[in-house]
C-alpha cells in the first residue's frame, strides 16, 4: 500500500469513531470499556501508567512528563485530547502521532471485540460504546502492540467514571482544578475535585499542583482512603523561579528528591513552568518513588524537547499570530498574564470562537483588558456557539465598537491580520477553543505565515 492508502485508512478510523456518540456527551460508566478491555486480554495492564487529570494544564503536563520519560530512553505512549488537526495526534508513540498504518491495523484488530460489546449494550437497552470509550480501547491496545515501557494517559473528562479509569495508574497527577464542565462534573469545586480524585488507586503515588482549599481537601481525603502518598506543590515540591529566555523560559524547581536549576523550557507563561514542576515531581514519583533525583542532563534534554502545540504558540510573523487553546476563564486569565510577561505588543486583535458548553462571558471578561477588538467567529465543531449568538453576547459585554462578526475562521483571520499589519508591534491572538485553534494552525501552515 502507498502512503496515500494508509492515510485513507487512518481517516477511515477517524470517521468510524466520529460516527459514535461524541465526547461532548460522555456516559458516566466504566463497565462497557472494562468489558472491551477484558475481551482483549486487558492490554492496559501490560505497562505502567501515569494518569493525569485536572481542569487546566493536563495536556501540557502530560506532554512534558512524556518528554522527560522519553529522554530517559523509555518507549512511551501518550493518550491526550482533543486533537488539533488529525485524530492520530491523540495516540502518540515515542513522541510521534501513531502512524496511519498502525492506527488502522490496531482498529481492525479490536473491531470484533468492539462489535461484541456494542451488541451486548444494545441488547441491554443501552447505547453502544461512545467515541471516547472506543478511542480509549484503541489507545490501550495500540500501546500494548507498540509495545511501550510506560503510558502517560490524560483523562478525557472528570476522572472516576472516565473511560481511561479502567487502567490503574501507579502515579495519579492533578493539575489545577477549577469550575468547568459543570453540567457533567458538578457545580462546586468540591464536587469536581471529588469526581477527579476517582483516578487515585490503592497505594498509588499522588502528585498535585497547588489547589484551592476545597479541591485540596478532596484530594487529601481520597489519598487517605486509598492509603496513597500525596505530594503537593508548595509543600513537597515547588517552582522556585522562572525568567524569560529566547523561545521560552529558564526555570528552577525544587523536586521531591532534588533541586534543578536553570532548565530551559520552550514554552511561555508561569503556568507552563508550574506544569513542568508538576511533571518533574510525577517522573520522580514514577522512576524512584520520589527518593532519587533525576539525572541532570537527561532532565535538561526532556524539558528542552518538550512541546505543547496550540498553547501560546507563534504560528505567524509579520504580523505575529499567536494561538492558545484557553477554553475557560482560568485558562484565559493565565494566557493574559503570560502575554504580558513574554511579549510587548502595542495592540492585539483577538479572534475568538467558543463552544456552547463553556463560560463565554468569563472568557471574554478575562481577555477584554488586552483586546483592541474581538473578531468573533465559529469553528466547524458542532459544539461551537453560532457566530451571531456569540457576537451578540460579546457586543453586550464589551461594546459594539470592539466587536466584529465573521462567518468563518479564514475571514476573521484575514481581517485581524490586516489590522495588525497596519502598524508596528501589533499582533493577532486566536483563542477560545481548541477546534478554533486547530483551524487557525491549518490556515497558517497553508498560508506559510512563518515565512517573512
Amino acid at each position: 500500500m502507498s502512503d496515500d492508502d494508509f492515510r485513507a485508512a487512518g481517516d477511515a478510523v477517524s470517521e468510524a469513531l466520529l460516527r459514535r456518540v461524541g465526547e461532548a456527551a460522555p456516559r458516566p460508566r466504566l463497565e462497557p470499556t472494562r468489558r472491551a478491555m477484558e475481551l482483549l486480554g486487558d492490554p492496559q495492564n501490560s505497562y505502567p501508567i501515569i494518569h493525569i487529570t485536572g481542569t487546566n494544564g493536563k495536556t501540557s503536563t502530560s506532554r512534558i512528563t512524556e518528554s522527560i520519560l522519553r529522554a530517559y530512553g523509555l518507549r512511551t505512549g501518550l493518550l491526550s485530547s482533543p486533537h488539533l488537526t488529525r485524530m492520530n495526534e491523540r495516540i502518540t508513540i515515542d513522541g510521534l502521532p501513531i502512524s496511519d498504518q498502525a492506527l488502522a491495523a490496531n482498529w481492525d484488530d479490536i473491531q470484533p471485540y468492539i462489535q461484541m460489546v456494542d451488541a451486548e449494550l444494545l441488547a441491554a437497552g443501552e447505547e453502544p460504546l461512545t467515541f471516547f470509550e472506543a478511542l480509549t480501547v484503541l489507545a490501550f491496545a495500540s500501546f500494548a502492540d507498540a509495545p511501550v515501557d510506560v503510558a502517560v494517559v490524560e483523562v478525557g473528562m472528570g476522572g472516576e467514571w472516565d473511560s481511561t479509569n479502567v487502567a490503574d495508574g501507579q502515579v495519579a497527577v492533578f493539575t489545577p482544578i477549577a469550575l468547568d464542565h459543570t453540567t457533567r462534573l458538578g457545580n462546586t469545586i468540591n464536587e469536581i475535585a471529588r469526581t477527579k480524585s476517582g483516578i487515585i488507586k490503592p497505594a498509588a503515588s499522588v502528585v498535585s499542583a497547588s489547589q484551592s482549599i476545597e479541591a485540596a481537601s478532596e484530594l487529601e481525603r481520597a489519598a487517605e482512603l486509598t492509603e496513597s502518598a500525596l505530594s503537593t506543590e508548595g509543600d513537597q515540591f515547588e517552582l522556585l523561579a522562572s525568567r524569560v529566555a529566547v523561545g521560552g523560559q529558564l526555570i528552577s524547581v525544587r523536586g521531591l528528591a532534588g533541586t534543578y536549576e536553570e532548565l530551559f523550557l520552550p514554552m511561555y507563561g508561569t503556568h507552563q513552568a508550574q506544569n513542568a514542576a508538576v511533571a518533574i515531581a510525577a517522573v520522580e514519583s514514577f522512576l524512584g518513588a520520589g527518593t532519587q533525583p533525576l539525572v541532570g542532563e537527561v532532565l535538561t534534554e526532556g524539558l528542552a524537547t518538550a512541546t505543547s502545540p496550540g498553547r501560546l504558540q507563534l504560528v505567524g510573523i509579520e504580523p505575529s499570530v499567536l494561538v492558545d487553546a484557553a477554553h475557560n476563564p482560568h485558562g484565559a486569565s493565565a494566557l493574559v498574564t503570560a502575554l504580558g510577561e513574554y511579549f510587548d505588543f502595542e495592540g492585539i486583535a483577538v479572534v475568538v470562537g467558543i463552544l456552547a458548553d463553556k463560560d463565554a462571558q468569563g472568557i471574554i471578561a478575562a481577555l477584554d483588558p488586552i483586546a483592541d477588538g474581538f473578531y468573533v467567529t465559529t469553528s466547524h465543531s458542532g459544539r461551537s456557539l453560532p457566530v451571531d449568538d456569540l457576537a451578540d453576547e460579546v457586543s453586550g459585554w464589551v461594546g459594539a465598537e470592539k466587536t466584529t462578526r465573521f462567518d468563518d475562521v479564514a475571514s476573521a483571520l484575514e481581517s485581524a491580520r490586516e489590522w495588525a499589519g497596519s502598524a508596528p508591534r501589533r499582533a493577532v491572538l486566536v483563542t477560545g477553543s481548541i477546534t478554533l485553534v486547530g483551524e487557525a494552525m491549518a490556515l497558517a501552515t497553508a498560508g506559510e505565515w512563518m515565512k517573512s
